[in-house]
């Protein structure tokens, strides 16, 4: 069936054409249209500014006004482009896939691509993982929650004691990056594969300071939920003093959008004195703090590969899996987050805390 476009479409074409920031041909494969098409919406965008300006004298003021700001809207829109690709240019390509932005009303993904300098066929990318795979990473998910401080050496041991599973090293390293974590330990050099050395980095603010009161110091972090065939992704927002959790936000990738719904929403509950992460890239760009030192709030960051700075998260982890998320056994996204959110109301109104005296976080916060 012939595809009809509207006059904005149209409009919204030979505008690309006129910038000339793309050729013909791949404006034409972006929009779905042939390329002749394109150049004669193109002819009738220069001639319509051409007897717009001719007849300017003829009481048609308020269409050039409307030309001029189409484009200042043109001149935005590279400026745009320009100040996004310079905030984004030094990230290694893992990197680089996390911040696309699908949902971008400016710049579309393939102009991303383009501008990240990455496929677009990355972009839809999805590891291939066999059942064996699975089952071993499955088991590995258990180890690294009981000892996130353990590396490939360790855990292909605790494969083979525990599980009677025989594997190689390389074979340990490669599921652990295909998983997106690794040992946590004092490192002599920066895992630039996490952070973003252009971004600002915080001091840690929360040694030796006593936590005596709801909202003086929120935690928060990001971790992995294994799925049957796939991971998904888990933030969340703790107070330290209650232990109770002040949003979460589950998502299928890693991209900054749920890490700045869930701060949303956690700033129209409460501001925190104190909000303390790791120094990974979505907690130091300035989409995630600036939100917060708005609202006047000090920013804490842990020490590289110091997992103990964020204790209290850290052990939130360890529950909701334990309690959760491996009895379970999501199968998909869809069960996933009407699962935990049954969960998280359960832990923050129901389930008692040793070290709260038997009360619930609730119970403390409010």
């Amino acid at each position: 069936m012939r595809k009809t476009f509207t006059p904005n479409q149209k409009a919204h074409v030979a505008l690309s054409a006129l910038k000339g920031n793309l050729s013909i041909s791949q404006i034409a494969s972006e929009n779905e249209v042939h390329p002749t098409q394109v150049k004669q919406w193109e002819t009738i965008a220069k001639d319509g500014l051409s007897s717009l300006f001719a007849d300017k004298r003829k009481n048609e003021h308020k269409d050039l006004e409307d030309k001029i700001d189409q484009l200042y809207k043109i001149i935005g829109q590279r400026d745009l482009e320009l100040d996004w690709l310079k905030k984004n240019c030094t990230l290694s390509h893992r990197e680089k896939l996390t911040i696309l932005d699908r949902e971008d009303q400016y710049i579309s993904l393939t102009r991303q691509c383009e501008l990240l300098n990455i496929s677009r066929a990355s972009a839809y990318y999805q590891p291939v993982v066999n059942e064996q795979d699975l089952l071993i990473m499955n088991h590995i998910d258990k180890i690294f929650t009981d000892y996130p401080f353990y590396g490939s050496r360790r855990i292909k041991y605790e494969l083979q004691k525990a599980y009677e599973i025989t594997i190689a090293r390389n074979h340990v390293q490669r599921l652990l990056r295909l998983m997106g974590i690794e040992a946590i330990y004092p490192k002599t050099k920066p895992n630039t594969s996490q952070a973003n050395q252009q971004h600002k980095k915080y001091p840690y603010l929360l040694k030796d300071l006593p936590i005596i009161r709801p909202n003086q110091v929120w935690g928060t972090d990001i971790t992995y939920i294994k799925l049957e065939t796939r991971w998904c992704y888990l933030i969340a927002f703790i107070d330290w003093y209650s232990r109770y959790v002040i949003s979460w936000e589950l998502s299928d990738t890693l991209a900054i959008d749920f890490c700045l719904t869930a701060l949303k929403q956690e700033l129209n509950t409460a501001t925190p004195e104190i909000s303390n992460t790791d120094q990974g890239s979505h907690f130091t760009s300035k989409q995630f703090t600036t939100p917060l030192l708005e609202k006047n709030v000090q920013i804490s960051m842990d020490g590289r590969g110091r997992c103990m700075d964020n204790i209290f998260t850290e052990r939130l982890w360890r529950t909701v899996k334990y309690e959760n998320i491996f009895l379970k056994s999501y199968r998909n996204f869809a069960e996933a987050e009407p699962g935990l959110a049954e969960y998280f109301q359960f832990y923050n109104h129901k389930r008692p805390h040793q070290s709260l005296d038997y009360r619930t976080p609730a119970e403390l916060y409010r």
